[in-house]
């Protein structure tokens, strides 16, 4: 089931300057990779059944983190947004919908009112205790510059998917922010990439076969070296969220994926940049 909380009418901004912590299995640091400034008071009608109560024609922002959160711990009035001129936003929501299959809880959705394209939103922090999914690491006082309006989305997070969370041939539900399919049977291993927003195609359609054949993904074998391959489906369609499962029918450690400019857009129909990045493989 989705978490969506709802802010109180009045909050009081809180300041910290703690330190990040460090997950002690991989080393990495509870950090917020992206903030994604995607709408700006064009979030649909629907939003406001889909996502929360007041969503509709307020600004929308993904928020992603570098570990997956629990939920349970996620209040509107964890998160601070300051704009350009110094304004602190209003917050209506937070939710991790529609990025809510298994795996994802990493994107949270920012709901409210941030700023303007003259006075855009300039930072994102963390004032309240948001958990990791394990209960390990604490997310206060992370902080992360915003993505302005007008650029388009790129690839903020890779990672090895666990066959405990594949789901092959699983379809997508039929609801607008349901969750998406699964590889197909016969996949060998799974790739997940998140994009700092949702993305479609520039008409707003799903994404098919002229993406599919222009992801690539670099992959490390003790015989054959370093090549690079193309996923032979994409999986996770369907739901409209910001993540891709790139499904991939050889073997070898995936090491990094890359994608061409020009392909996709976000809600604002801003086309992506061109991007590569590390594939984490810590699962």
């Amino acid at each position: 089931p989705k978490q969506t909380t709802q802010a109180p009418t009045t909050t009081t901004p809180k300041q910290t300057t703690q330190a990040p912590e460090r997950d002690k299995k991989t080393g990495r640091e509870a950090t917020l990779l992206s903030a994604f400034y995607g709408l700006d008071d064009s979030l649909p009608r629907l939003s406001s059944q889909g996502i929360c109560s007041g969503a509709a024609g307020k600004d929308g922002m993904p928020v992603i983190f570098s570990h997956e959160i629990d939920v349970n711990t996620l209040q509107a009035g964890d998160f601070r947004v300051v704009s350009a001129s110094g304004a602190v936003g209003e917050m209506t929501c937070v939710t991790p919908a529609p990025a809510d299959d298994i795996g994802e809880l990493r994107t949270i959705l920012l709901v409210g009112q941030f700023g303007s394209a003259e006075d855009q939103p300039a930072t994102v922090e963390i004032v309240g205790n948001i958990l990791s999914i394990d209960g390990q690491l604490n997310f206060k006082g992370a902080s992360v510059a915003v993505t302005p309006l007008e650029a388009g989305p790129e690839m903020v997070w890779a990672e090895v998917v666990p066959e405990s969370q594949w789901e092959l041939g699983k379809e997508a539900t039929l609801r607008p922010f349901g969750g998406g399919d699964g590889c197909p049977v016969g996949t060998v291993q799974v790739v997940r990439v998140t994009w700092a927003g949702g993305v479609t195609k520039p008409d707003g359609g799903e994404i098919d076969e002229l993406e599919r054949v222009a992801y690539k993904v670099t992959l490390s074998d003790p015989d054959k070296g370093e090549q690079e391959v193309v996923p032979f489906a994409i999986g996770d369609l369907g739901d409209g969220d910001n993540n891709h499962e790139l499904c991939l029918d050889q073997t070898g450690v995936p090491l990094r994926v890359s994608f061409p400019a020009g392909l996709l857009t976000d809600p604002g129909d801003d086309l992506n940049p061109a991007s590569s990045i590390d594939i984490d493989v810590t699962h």
